[in-house]
Parts: structure tokens; sequence; C-alpha cells
């Protein structure tokens, strides 16, 4: 093909990827030697948009192609900036404008051919695809300590109850008409509610912080670093993300009390705590809105029904409806969620100022906030937010977005969003990673397609966030991996999810298919999020069977050996730093095989240009989707192909050690290994 520009290919752009402010980039183009008037089309902003065009020079013939080249100073504001090429063609007619616009999943970044320029509006149906670079914020730097960081979630009420657990205490605690309490602790979740109420997620385990507490040294066992705490604040429900009071732990969980334990005794083991944000609404059960009148004092409804004073009256936005009933906006349309208006600087004093949440939290030990559905969030408001935290914590504190889209050119509300230019997010959660490691592993997609995807985010996200990118997959909002795995055909009513389980004839098959995910995850760029009972399997479906009780003193034998080696694989990646910050390079993907090593450079850096300390400085990962045996060939432990046939004995360990020269590794089907140089 003469036309040709590959954004991931440095003959043809350079540098690779995301770039700072104020940086230079070189693009060339090849092209048919009958086209004229090449040029370079590109807009650039965030908010706002400026569209200009650059003559390209022509600076080298081929035998069958031209090449063309322009340098390009980037904006001195981050933002997102498209390019495209525009040329002229001859014709029967006499000339045609043409375009080569990117393409996707192309292994290489390379694009096509089109008749009509690419479509960038945040509101437009944005095809033809342009080419993009991801302009960020010079300077822009994310904790150390977080990137290739191992990260445990943990749904609170359904990890563990503490060794001095009381049911009577439990019910005790907060006693409520409408809750559900389980006295079993193996008992399924509910899905019905009282008959009175309905299924309000309001049934409770009592699962606690000091069950987490106790159980710390299983958590340090799987290799983890931090742990992400789904909500623990004050709330109605069981999920907590309808905040009742952001000062307070919940009391079913132990209270402020439980919470310093756990920070405390969770640092000696060198383990931070993040812990989940919930800011574009609050419960209507809480001491801000108290619809129920459960707290004391003046809520904003009451405030608006009555007309007394209320301090927390203008958070909320209320109306009267055609009937004249009270109502008010609310997250979603629930009424249980009224959404609170995050620009209200009264807001904003209380989580941002001091002794407000913020300060409340990384005072007593949070070492960083997971922000709830960030893009419902102003990015005005996420900033400040950034600006906080970093303050409070001396520019330590994490700062991770619910994003599940490419937070690189994410949109909502009509633009495109601030998320990873350098001034909101440290990085996001990995549901693209998740979704895309999922479709090679169900056999909806090729490695080829898998790893130009991967290629695509890493190509677009700024350095300093993908290696922080809490890498999942499975967590509280998606049904397990285990069970996805097993390609079920479910309705959407929970009497039908709840009886879902792998058929035993596949818990095999889908058992090794999840280890393939946990090693893609500790191979891989980025921080590896475990959601708690994943390392041994747990199924369900999507919430609230995805929620279910850890399974204590009933592991299975299948279990236990998927946990001792999610522990190896744990302990692989703590020992060898390459894996945390090391250069990466897919070195084969093709069919249903897939290979890729971390490493150090020459002088025995990292990607940051850190000095390699522990472990090796070379380690390959090598993937067999397939249901066949497959025999790759590895020279040096920097190429890999395959062989139709091997004569050595198949791999059975995860992990071998290897030393330089040519090596062949025989690997069964649904399997993996990893070579350490």
């Amino acid at each position: 093909m003469a036309f040709r520009h590959a954004s991931r290919r440095s003959e043809y752009r350079t540098p690779f990827g995301a770039m700072p402010t104020d940086g230079r980039v070189l693009l060339y183009l090849d092209t048919d030697k009958e086209a004229d008037n090449v040029t370079l089309c590109y807009t650039y902003g965030l908010y706002d948009f400026s569209y200009q065009e650059e003559p390209m020079c022509h600076v080298k013939d081929y035998e069958d192609r031209k090449r063309y080249e322009v340098r390009l100073a980037l904006p001195h504001e981050p933002g997102l900036l498209f390019y495209w090429f525009k040329f002229n063609m001859p014709s029967e007619s006499g000339s045609v404008t043409r375009f080569y616009v990117a393409e996707g999943d192309t292994p290489d970044g390379s694009g096509r051919l089109s008749e009509e320029p690419p479509r960038v509006g945040p509101e437009e149906d944005k095809y033809p695809y342009a080419f993009q670079i991801t302009v960020y914020q010079r300077g822009y730097r994310t904790p150390d300590h977080m990137k290739g960081a191992m990260i445990y979630q943990i749904f609170p009420d359904r990890f563990a109850r503490d060794s001095e657990f009381s049911f009577k205490e439990l019910i005790n605690a907060s006693p409520r008409e409408e809750r559900i309490y389980h006295e079993d602790w193996y008992e399924d979740v509910d899905i019905k509610g009282k008959p009175s109420t309905g299924y309000l997620a309001c049934d409770f385990f009592g699962g606690s912080l000091r069950g987490i507490t106790e159980h710390l040294d299983y958590i340090k066992s799987l290799g983890i670093d931090i742990i992400y705490l789904n909500p623990i604040f004050e709330a109605r429900s069981s999920h907590r993300y309808d905040t009742a009071d952001y000062l307070n732990v919940d009391p079913i969980l132990g209270g402020n009390e439980a919470f310093d334990e756990l920070s405390r005794k969770a640092s000696e083991l060198g383990i931070k705590l993040i812990i989940d944000g919930v800011f574009s609404h609050t419960g209507a059960d809480s001491r801000y809105f108290n619809k129920f009148d459960r707290y004391s004092g003046v809520g904003a409804y009451r405030s608006y029904k009555t007309g007394e004073e209320s301090k927390f009256r203008s958070w909320y936005s209320f109306y009267r409806d055609d009937e004249g009933n009270i109502s008010y906006e609310s997250w979603w349309g629930f009424p249980d969620l009224p959404n609170v208006d995050e620009n209200n600087l009264s807001y904003r004093n209380f989580i941002f100022g001091e002794g407000g949440v913020v300060d409340t939290w990384t005072s007593r030990g949070a070492a960083g906030i997971r922000l709830d559905v960030s893009d419902e969030l102003p990015d005005s408001f996420i900033r400040q937010m950034r600006d906080t935290l970093k303050a409070k914590t001396d520019g330590q504190g994490m700062l991770v977005g619910e994003v599940w889209e490419d937070a690189s050119n994410k949109c909502s509300y009509g633009s495109y969003r601030d998320f990873l230019f350098g001034r909101t997010h440290d990085s996001v959660m990995g549901y693209t990673f998740r979704s895309t490691v999922l479709d090679f592993l169900c056999g909806y997609i090729d490695a080829s397609v898998f790893n130009s995807r991967l290629e695509g985010y890493r190509e677009r996200y700024p350095a300093e966030s993908y290696y922080c990118i809490m890498n999942l997959i499975s967590s509280h909002d998606v049904p397990r991996a285990m069970t996805l795995l097993a390609l079920p055909e479910v309705g959407e009513e929970r009497e039908e999810q709840q009886k879902l389980k792998v058929p035993e004839e596949l818990v095999d098959d889908c058992a090794r298919l999840m280890q393939m995910a946990y090693a893609i995850q500790i191979g891989y760029i980025g921080a590896c999020c475990v959601y708690y009972g994943d390392e041994v399997l747990m199924e369900g479906y999507k919430d609230p069977f995805n929620r279910r009780t850890y399974p204590w003193g009933r592991l299975n034998g299948r279990q236990e050996e998927n946990l001792e080696l999610v522990r190896r694989l744990a302990a692989l990646r703590s020992e060898n730093d390459v894996l945390k910050t090391g250069f990466y390079e897919t070195l084969y993907a093709e069919g249903q095989a897939m290979a890729f090593r971390r490493f150090a450079d020459s002088c025995g850096k990292d990607f940051f240009d850190n000095k390699i300390e522990n472990g090796s400085s070379n380690i390959l990962l090598l993937l067999n989707r397939s249901a066949d045996i497959l025999y790759f060939d590895v020279k040096d432990g920097k190429q890999v192909s395959l062989s139709e046939n091997g004569d050595v004995p198949l791999a059975v360990e995860p992990v071998t050690k290897a030393v330089p020269g040519a090596m062949q590794i025989g690997l069964p089907p649904s399997s993996f290994i990893f070579v350490v140089y």
C-alpha cells in the first residue's frame, strides 16, 4: 500500500504516545507518487477546538511511493490533538481530495484512505477516526507507590466478620425496619427485600473493618500493597453508595475506631488504604437531605417543605411537579439518591475545607480516594479534589476515577473531559483492560486484536497514569470473571441470575482461564487489582451476586490450588521490579498465541529512568489461549515465534528460569508461563 502512516511505529511518528505540553512531534506520511498538495490537518483543545492545516514537506522518494514529513509543536495547554492527512489525487474529472485517517484494531496504529475527513466533535459519531495525541501537563507525576502496585478490592460487608462478632450486636448497631440481617454467613444474598419496602439492597452479613484487620496477614500473602475499600461511610444500604454521613464510618462496620485500627495495622505491613468517595449524590436518608427525619437537625428536604433554615438546603435542586408534589433532581432518577450541586461553594467547602471530608480522612490515614462516577462530576470539582488531596498528603495521595471507557478521550455532558491530562486523576479503574482481556479469553477476539487494543490504550494514556491504572478482572459493578468465562446465557431477572453457576464440566476450563487472566494482570503494565474472592474462583453474575460473602473455611481443593498459584505469581511481581515499572514490548500476537516482555534498558533502568534494584531485568509472558498444544521458540529473551511441532516436555510450572540463547517451550491448551532471564 503506497499510503501509510502508523502512529505506533517510530518511522512514522516520534516520540511514541502521549506527550507533555510544549513538546515536539515528528510525523511522516507515505503517499502514492501521484499525490500532491499533501497537508497535515489537525484540531486541538478540550472544551473548544481550533482547526488548522500544515503543509508537509516532501523528503524522500521510494520506487513506489513518496515520503512527507512535518514537525509539529504541541499546544501549551493540556488537551487533545487529533490529526489526519489530506491530499489531492488525479481522477478522470481532474483532481479529487482524499484523506488518510485512523483505523481501529490495527497492530501498529496504521490507518486507511477515506473520501471524507474524521469526525471528532464530542457529540459527533466519531467515524472516520482521527489519530490522537494526548497532550498532558508538563511535570505531571503520579505517586510511585501506585505504579505497578498490587491492589485488593474489598466490599466491606461481605469479606469477613471479626472474631468477636455478635449477631445481636449487629442488629443493635443500627436497627431499621427495612434492613435484613443474615445470621448465617454462608446464606445467599437477598434479592427481594421486605414485603413492605421491596428490594433496597439493605441486607447485611456483618463483615466489618475489624474483620479486614484480622485478615491482613492473608491479604499481605497475596502481595498486596493497597487495599481499595468500597464505601465505608454510614449509609442505609449495604453497598453504601447512598452516603448518610461523610465524616463517620458506619457503626455496623465498627465505626471510626475500627478504621483507625485498620489504618494503623495495615501501615505496619506496608499496606495503604484507598477509600471510595461518592460526591455526585448523597442518600435521601442522610443527615444532609434527611427525607425521613432519622437524623437530628433540619435537612434539605424539610427545609424546602416547611421553609425552615438548613445549611444543606442549597446543595440540592428542588421543584414541584405538575401535581404540586415535592420533587428533586436525583441520580439516574432514583429518589433514594438525590443529586448534589458540586459547584455549590458551601458543599465544596464541606468536602475540601478545613475539617472537611478530605481533611478528615487523610488525617485518619487514608492514602487515596476513588471517585465514584467521575464522569458525573465537574472537571473543576475533580481538579480541586486533586489539589486538596495532594496538599494533605505531601503530594503522595492517590486519586482514582471510575471511568468505564477510554479515559483519554472520554466525553460526557457535551464535552471532552479533563481526566488524564495531569490536572485531575492519577489514574482510573481499568474497565477497558478488563473488557479487552475477557474478550480474548472468551474467544471473541484473537491475539492480534487483543494486542492492538492494549497498544492503543498505551499509546493514548500518559505513562504516569498508565503505569498505575487499576487493572481489574472483576468488581462490585460487573459479573465475576469466573462466571463470565463460562459464556452464560442468562436473562435480567434476579431469580434466574441467582441460580447461575459454572457447569461442573466447565469449572476446570474456567479456572485455567482465570489463571491466564491473573497472569496477564501480573505481567502487564499497571496496578494489578484483585476483587476479593477472585483468588479462590468465587462466582456470581451481576449485582448483588458479585457481592457474595468470602467462603472462609469452605475452600475446596481447586480453590486452594488457585490461591496458592495467585500467591506464587504475586511473589514473582513483588520480587521483580521490572514487572512493576519496566519497559514493555509485544513479541508475538497472532491467532490464539501471545507473548510480551517486561524489561530494563541497557543501563539496567526502568521506564522512568530509575535503577532496577530487585530481580530480573527481562521477563517474558507466553500465553496459549487455543485448545491445542503450542510450541514457542524463544531466542535470547527478545524474539518469539511458533513452531508447528516440538520435542520438549510440556511446561507445567507457571514460572521457569532461562539463560540467553535459543529455547523451545511447549504450552498446553489454555495455559501460560513466565520466563525469567
